[in-house]
């Protein structure tokens, strides 16, 4: 309820659940109550079927009506020791932030000296430890294999890790602080360019890659010209080789982000292209990050022979 900055919505969920409550008990307890008529007879609810069937109005059984009750006392039982009524915290002052802090109180406690020793040593070093590597891969599948796979080898859209290809670096703390601050890597829309430019920068790409990608060489050539006139090679270098500072990417290798089809390619310079790496750094720490980073390196120097 701390959500609302008004004392109003406090006290009318605290009402609202009371009332509630209450007015399940009395009702409990006005059905308790065998009806009768001036005769002495039970009442009939004055539902009547096939001419003579009539439904009687008798009351709930004793045990069955007390099992209700339990239910009403354990519940007022539980709001007086619990939060539940509004922005009341209940005697035992429990809460689920204060269940959470707790127990990250006591993980600290266990694995903090374990995650200094780590800390203090070079990640090259963290990177060849055993036991580095195997706290690496459960944070690594915990926290990063949502978007970069279980074998930290990507999908469209989100890098590989496994081998020795990087956008933004592939140097010790280059990895870390990409773990730590995030990235945006930002492919700005050239849909200006018309349709026929487009295409003739996709063939120039797709001409670039060691893969031997099908391609008109006339277009190529055009495509050339416009890669250098029309700003692309301010982010991709005059080589195409990339730029590691601005996160652009090697169009000269076979690795492909997005796809290589014309076009995909095609609609990467049309439309653009947008990527965020989130920051872990409030998430998950100095600490934490540290053999992190040491594990997607171990993963990038052993997958390096094999790109």
């Amino acid at each position: 309820m701390s959500d609302f900055v008004s004392g109003f919505w406090s006290v009318y969920v605290a009402l609202i659940t009371l009332v509630s409550i209450v007015g399940c008990a009395m009702l409990l307890w006005s059905q308790g109550k065998a009806r009768t008529n001036a005769a002495g007879q039970s009442d009939t609810t004055g539902h009547v079927w096939d001419e003579d069937l009539q439904e009687y109005n008798h009351p709930l059984p004793r045990w069955w009506s007390w099992m209700f009750y339990i239910t009403v006392f354990f519940g007022l039982g539980y709001l007086a020791v619990y939060p539940g009524l509004g922005s009341y915290e209940g005697s035992f002052k429990w809460s689920s932030r204060g269940e959470y802090e707790a127990e990250m109180q006591q993980a600290d406690a266990r694995y903090a000296p374990i995650f200094a020793k780590f800390q203090g040593q070079d990640l090259k070093a963290v990177a060849a430890d055993p036991e580095a590597r195997k706290m690496g891969e459960r944070l690594f599948q915990t926290y990063c294999a949502q978007c970069h796979g279980s074998d930290a080898r990507g999908a469209k859209g989100f890098p590989n890790l496994a081998d020795s290809d990087w956008l933004w670096g592939g140097e010790p703390e280059q990895i870390k602080t990409s773990i730590l601050e995030g990235r945006q890597g930002v492919m700005p829309p050239h849909g200006h360019l018309g349709a026929e430019t487009i295409k003739d920068l996709a063939h120039h790409v797709r001409s670039l890659s060691p893969d031997k990608l099908a391609h008109d060489a006339a277009r190529a050539a055009r495509g050339k010209e416009a890669f250098a006139s029309a700003g692309c090679a301010g982010c991709h270098g005059p080589d195409a080789k990339g730029m590691q500072a601005l996160g652009a990417p090697n169009l000269t290798d076979s690795i492909w982000l997005y796809g290589s089809s014309e076009a995909t390619v095609s609609e990467t310079i049309a439309k653009g292209r947008s990527n965020k790496m989130p920051s872990h750094k409030e998430f998950l720490g100095e600490a934490k990050s540290h053999l992190l980073a040491a594990y997607v390196l171990g993963l990038s120097q052993a997958g390096a022979g094999g790109k």
